[in-house]
């Protein structure tokens, strides 16, 4: 599900990164539709945020994952989502088409197909680090397990995964898409990371 960080203004931060991936969305296929299913029942427990209608008719699941550390250049991906209870993560069971990992700090929307990118890290998860984020509810704490994985190493695996930079402000998706058709956006080089808990 959308997880999400502190935030500026009137908007949570979880709620910025499903706003920009619905906009990517949107931008990417005129005449579509994106419906908000976070708060479905039907659809917390298949990982699935948001529901992308194409024109067509067909109908995709997008999982929103959203991250604000400032010089993080990797994915966490959910391996155990309440290890108390032993329940599995977001990442394992999802039953999205794709996960839009939004990096707020950067500027940056990552597409990634998520039964691609799962069937590529699963045979090597043993070769990344594993880190431990706790989450308070109420009087409840709990922790959450994820494999801290960079974001070339998947790029460079899984060539379906799109890189998008972010508006900036003033600047419309729509202008974002313009400029990268003319061929004229690099992406940018990585910013040095920061070593921070997630």
């Amino acid at each position: 599900m959308a997880r999400g960080f502190s935030m500026r203004g009137v908007m949570g931060a979880a709620d910025r990164a499903v706003q920009y991936a619905r906009n990517w969305l949107l931008a990417t296929e005129p005449g579509s539709r994106v419906h908000d299913v976070q708060d479905d029942p039907r659809f917390q427990h298949r990982g699935v945020d948001l529901l992308w209608e194409l024109p067509s008719g067909e109908v995709r699941g997008i999982e929103v994952k959203g991250d604000r550390q400032p010089r993080r250049r990797r994915y966490f991906f959910e391996l155990v989502s309440n290890l108390e209870r032993d329940t599995p993560g977001c990442f394992l069971y999802s039953g999205a088409d794709l996960m839009v990992y939004v990096f707020l700090a950067q500027g940056e929307l990552h597409v990634l197909p998520l039964k691609a990118v799962r069937e590529w890290f699963l045979p090597r998860a043993k070769s990344y680090e594993l880190r431990h984020t706790f989450t308070q509810t109420g009087a409840i704490r709990y922790t959450t397990v994820g494999a801290v994985v960079p974001v070339k190493d998947v790029q460079e695996a899984v060539p379906e995964v799109k890189y998008i930079p972010l508006p900036r402000r003033g600047q419309t998706a729509e202008d974002i898409q313009a400029t990268q058709a003319a061929g004229e956006v690099q992406e940018a080089q990585p910013p040095p990371e920061e070593d921070v808990p997630y």
